[in-house]
């Protein structure tokens, strides 16, 4: 079985295609990163336009690297949402036309499944499992039960792990996008060195919040600047180090106290759980990988990750969460709508209280 698969929800134009056996038979990206680095941040019409400029070429490189033609495929997936709306467009109506034409399935993929399935083509993960996904737009805890099913235990209530680090190098002029940027400062510095606020550590449910964390790092930076004017602000680069360390530090314990709470609530639910996953872009970041590999090891879980060139946007995930689903039977009719707001847990019971499950 062959399932090809689109990914254009933010700034990555991708496909891939992928087998039942786990292997990834070809892949193709068109990253857009300096298309936006000028902005400090993804400007969603220059995302579409670029989407639509490499559609084309990327589908037809996926083919031929494959040394396949669009018929000797099963079934066409596309990214269907949650994203930037013009690019989720362009990419479901890609998959839709090659389904029409060829008289194929088309399958709707939800953006965040393909996150959230992606470690089980990387690895040996099995149903169910605890997952981590955090990414530059979403920050979740949820349990991962099958196809289609997933148990929210946590979320963000503001700002996103993500989103949070891009905004604080965008406050220390340090680029885009923040991740990486961030975590190679944090190697130089003194993570210890500048005291910053753990939200909702007290809270006592699985939700995460780092807005106010990422508001303690302006005020530190403003301190740099005698009329506090972030622009202003006079940082050597040893000082910019410590603060990416002391940030980078407590986004990873704010994470990893959320999930030490889930745990409970996973081994209490599913004793016969194994395993527990980080996915999504803030996945790469190799800090939180230790930190959350030393947990489960503590937990008696496994601990796993998919590479990390399969962390960030990439057709290979939505191709194979495309073949999970068409392996159950799930398929969408041509005139699926794409979905700029798409959660992930929605057919699911809603846990109690606001979107958390207490411990």
């Amino acid at each position: 079985m062959l399932v090809f698969g689109i990914e254009s929800s933010c700034d990555e134009t991708a496909a891939a295609i992928v087998n039942e056996k786990k292997e990834i038979v070809s892949e193709c990206l068109w990253t857009q990163i300096e298309d936006h680095k000028i902005y400090g941040g993804v400007v969603p019409e220059v995302a579409a336009r670029a989407h639509l400029e490499h559609i084309d070429e990327i589908i037809d490189h996926t083919f031929k690297r494959a040394g396949l033609k669009p018929q000797d495929v099963d079934a066409f997936a596309a990214s269907a949402g949650p994203g930037l709306i013009g690019g989720v467009v362009i990419g479901v109506m890609a998959a839709k036309a090659l389904a029409l034409a060829l008289n194929k399935p088309f399958v709707a993929v939800n953006h965040l499944e393909g996150h959230a399935l992606a470690p089980r083509l990387t690895g040996d993960v099995e149903y169910p499992y605890l997952l981590l996904l955090v990414s530059g737009g979403h920050c979740q805890i949820l349990i991962v039960k099958g196809v289609d099913d997933f148990e929210r235990l946590g979320t963000t209530i503001d700002d996103a792990a993500g989103e949070a680090f891009d905004k604080v190098s965008k406050m220390l002029n340090l680029g885009y996008p923040g991740g990486p940027i961030i975590e190679k400062m944090a190697e130089l510095g003194d993570e210890n060195r500048f005291i910053l606020p753990r939200p909702l550590n007290n809270s006592g449910d699985c939700n995460l919040s780092f807005s106010g964390l990422k508001t303690a790092v302006r005020k530190i930076i403003e301190s740099y600047a005698a009329d506090c004017v972030l622009e202003h602000a006079n940082i050597n680069k040893q000082d910019t180090a410590d603060i990416c360390a002391s940030f980078q530090k407590a986004v990873a314990d704010c994470l990893i106290h959320k999930l030490e709470r889930a745990i409970k609530v996973f081994k209490q639910k599913y004793p016969q759980g194994k395993d527990i996953v980080v996915s999504g872009g803030v996945a790469a970041n190799t800090y939180l990988r230790k930190k959350m590999a030393d947990l489960a090891a503590k937990e008696g879980l496994i601990f796993s990750a998919p590479p990390i060139r399969f962390c960030t946007d990439n057709g290979v995930m939505i191709a194979w969460a495309g073949l999970e689903r068409f392996q159950k039977g799930y398929t969408d009719e041509l005139d699926f709508k794409p979905r700029p707001r798409w959660p992930l847990d929605e057919n699911a019971p809603k846990a109690a209280g606001a979107g958390g499950v207490k411990a």
